[in-house]
């Protein structure tokens, strides 16, 4: 029997646990298309309210010659507005381009409440294009307001169009509470 060293090799020590990979999207640029949504979002929410209790009713105060007259100057004031239309449809994009975002960062509950505001403003871009865009077509084509005779287009504009515009800041409303939810959950997930 040998009486040298023998040599100590200590037992193997288990490696320290390895830190989580990283979310396939961080969540620094998808809190900000998060915000981003829910900014542009309460922007068109505020824009349809304000037509709800003042542009509408204090319309509604006037003869039918000024009503046709001011509206066609707001549809026209907001047509050629590029700031308006990019707010308009940037809405939605941004709404799901921040779903996507939080589903592939893994924060799925966030991404819920996301989509659930993206398919609300969707249905606002529907009513939109379906309802209201039509009737403010038909309003502008009517002809001269000086001349108008039978004023039956300003009673058939003024019931569906502020109907359908109470339905879209309705819409934009849900949207934004499901934004704001988002945001908080976005929050908790990432510090």
């Amino acid at each position: 029997m040998s009486a040298g060293p023998s040599p100590f090799v200590p037992p193997a020590q288990p490696s320290p646990p390895s830190p989580p990979a990283p979310p396939a999207t961080g969540p620094r640029p998808a809190g900000a298309v998060l915000t981003l949504s829910t900014v542009l979002v309460g922007l068109m929410a505020g824009l349809f309210f304000a037509f709800d209790v003042s542009v509408m009713p204090g319309l509604a105060a006037g003869d039918e010659r000024t009503y046709v007259t001011a509206m066609r100057a707001f549809n026209k004031a907001i047509d050629g507005n590029p700031l308006f239309g990019t707010v308009f449809l940037l809405a939605l994009v941004a709404c799901v381009l921040s779903a996507v975002l939080e589903f592939r960062g893994g924060r799925r509950a966030v991404a819920l409440w996301v989509g659930a505001a993206a398919a609300a403003y969707l249905v606002v871009l529907l009513i939109t294009f379906t309802v209201n865009i039509p009737l403010n077509n038909e309003l502008a084509d009517a002809g001269d307001v000086a001349g108008m005779k039978d004023f039956g287009i300003v009673e058939r504009f003024r019931t569906t169009w502020v109907t359908t515009n109470i339905i879209r800041t309705l819409l934009c409303t849900t949207a934004l509470a499901a934004l704001a939810r988002a945001l908080l959950l976005h929050g908790r997930t990432t510090r």
